[in-house]
């Protein structure tokens, strides 16, 4: 599965105050969007959308889990150590789904609440894998099998990354380990198509390195 990133360029910074006088800081703005090709040339369709929301919602966010990073993380899985915020509402909007996420307090959650504060432009950027689909028109149409990372990442320069994120994060292969709950890079399939393209005398010199690397793959699982 191929790893997405969806930018929305502003997002709304509110305080809200309580009981006892101390304020929380969210950001609150569109989150996620359907039926509507995006700066990168994909659409994904209401229903897939839809459906994994739900299911963001119901496994995630509900569950108090649905953590998202300051920055452009390099992979599907969340790094506690760069969590800036905890998303608490997600809802649907039209074909829009707007969100809500608390800034925590954690080193990452104080950097984006003091850029906030500044009056720092923010955006937000959505993290998922799928598969994708050439529709007639020629549109990158996300299929079934798409599912959320995170909904939101705090970004700060959501209009810059495109070619970062193509480079770095799109062009691998990921897998999910349903046991382990985690996304594995797919580096298994990768060397066995490598096996086949070497020819027998190759083959023979390389066998201990190809085995090393082999091993290496499977100590991830």
């Amino acid at each position: 599965m191929k790893l997405f990133t969806e930018l929305n360029e502003e997002v709304e910074y509110i305080t809200e105050a309580k009981e006892n006088g101390e304020k929380e800081h969210f950001i609150h703005g569109i989150f996620l969007q359907a039926n509507k090709k995006n700066r990168n040339g994909r659409i994904y369709p209401v229903e897939v959308m839809d459906r994994e929301v739900k299911r963001y919602i119901n496994e995630v966010i509900d569950n108090k889990r649905a953590y998202g990073e300051l920055g452009h993380p390099q992979g599907p899985q969340i790094n506690l150590d760069r969590v800036s915020h905890l998303i608490t509402e997600l809802k649907r909007d039209g074909d829009n789904y707007v969100g809500k996420a608390k800034l925590t307090n954690t080193p990452m959650g104080n950097i984006a609440k003091g850029l906030l504060t500044s009056g720092a432009g923010l955006g937000v950027s959505s993290r998922g894998l799928g598969t994708l689909k050439p529709t007639k028109d020629g549109i990158m149409e996300v299929q079934n099998d798409f599912r959320l990372a995170t909904a939101a990442d705090i970004v700060a320069d959501p209009s810059a990354p495109d070619a970062y994120v193509k480079g770095i994060m799109e062009n691998c292969e990921w897998l999910y380990d349903a046991t382990k709950g985690t996304w594995l890079e797919q580096h298994l399939d990768d060397t066995k198509k490598h096996i086949k393209k070497m020819s027998r005398s190759r083959l023979e010199e390389q066998q201990l390195s190809l085995f090393e690397s082999f091993i290496k793959s499977l100590k991830r699982i």
